[in-house]
């Protein structure tokens, strides 16, 4: 019994070894992808997260149960740091506007909190496939819609109305906590529509990123508390404590890596690479 015990013990150790291996080495994907198109903390580590997490605990466990909440919430966490990281080799490469950015950033903080609320009370499927949802509406926009392949020239960059930009901002809060996303693929293309090149709307998207994941964690940690006592290994609240370890570890190194590239890659190229990362992410989390 004692040898089967133990044996037990280390085959169970291999396993949740080899997933945060795994884990970060898809952090270190997801770097990468938050340097050069804006986003990664969402649409790497969520449909990511909930794939291994049902392979390692099984659909019928607790954990297995509260996957989607669990990817979105360790998913905003992630965020955090790879936003903060994120902006700053941004900054330091001179591609951020901030006149753009500080608008937008206040409503966007507000409609997160919301967002996050109203993804703790959902039923973890639902949120999954409206992940899948929206992100197949984005991908129709961005290529059917004039703006978005093909920008405008400099000179027709143009701002939005304070109406405009307090509504699209609560919404992009709203819809980006609650699927666990950065926002990026609202704010991206919204970029894009005032004329902005690839290289700057990504980079626009980082720190357009960080109140979504500073009220959506914060939001996600609070309000499931009670929820989550149940759950195997270490969690506060929804947020998987190792898997966001290994995933901030592993996106440190593919923020380095990406780092010199800001800048380098020509806009149309730019731009399909980015439709081509949405079309994965959205495979990815359609099939089962």
């Amino acid at each position: 019994m004692q040898i089967y015990r133990c044996s037990f013990f280390n085959a169970f150790r291999r396993r949740f070894v080899s997933l945060y291996f795994v884990l970060a080495g898809f952090g270190c994907l997801a770097g990468v992808t938050t340097v050069l198109f804006g986003f990664g903390g969402g649409f790497v580590v969520v449909p990511l997260l909930y794939r291994a997490l049902i392979a390692a605990h099984g659909a019928d466990s607790a954990v297995g149960q509260s996957a989607m909440h669990i990817a979105v919430a360790t998913s905003t966490c992630v965020m955090i740091v790879g936003a903060l990281l994120a902006t700053r080799r941004h900054q330091r490469a001179g591609t951020l506007d901030w006149a753009q950015i500080r608008p937008l950033l206040g409503f966007i903080g507000i409609g997160a909190i919301v967002g996050a609320a109203a993804a703790v009370a959902a039923d973890g499927e639902w949120v999954r496939w409206a992940f899948v949802a929206y992100l197949g509406a984005t991908i129709l926009d961005c290529l059917l819609r004039p703006g978005f392949l093909t920008r405008a020239a400099p000179a027709m960059v143009r701002p939005s109305s304070r109406a405009a930009t307090a509504s699209g901002s609560l919404a992009i809060g709203f819809i980006a906590a609650f699927l666990g996303v950065g926002g990026s693929v609202m704010t991206v293309p919204l970029m894009r529509r005032r004329g902005i090149d690839m290289t700057r709307a990504t980079a626009m998207a980082n720190p357009l990123s960080l109140p979504v994941a500073l009220a959506g964690t914060a939001t996600y940690m609070a309000l499931a508390w009670r929820s989550t006592a149940s759950l195997e290994g270490w969690h506060i609240g929804y947020v998987d404590v190792p898997a966001f370890g290994a995933l901030v570890v592993g996106s440190l190194v593919g923020i380095r890596a990406a780092a010199p590239l800001i800048g380098r890659l020509p806009d149309r190229v730019h731009t399909w690479v980015y439709l081509a990362l949405l079309l994965a992410v959205l495979a990815g989390m359609a099939l089962r």
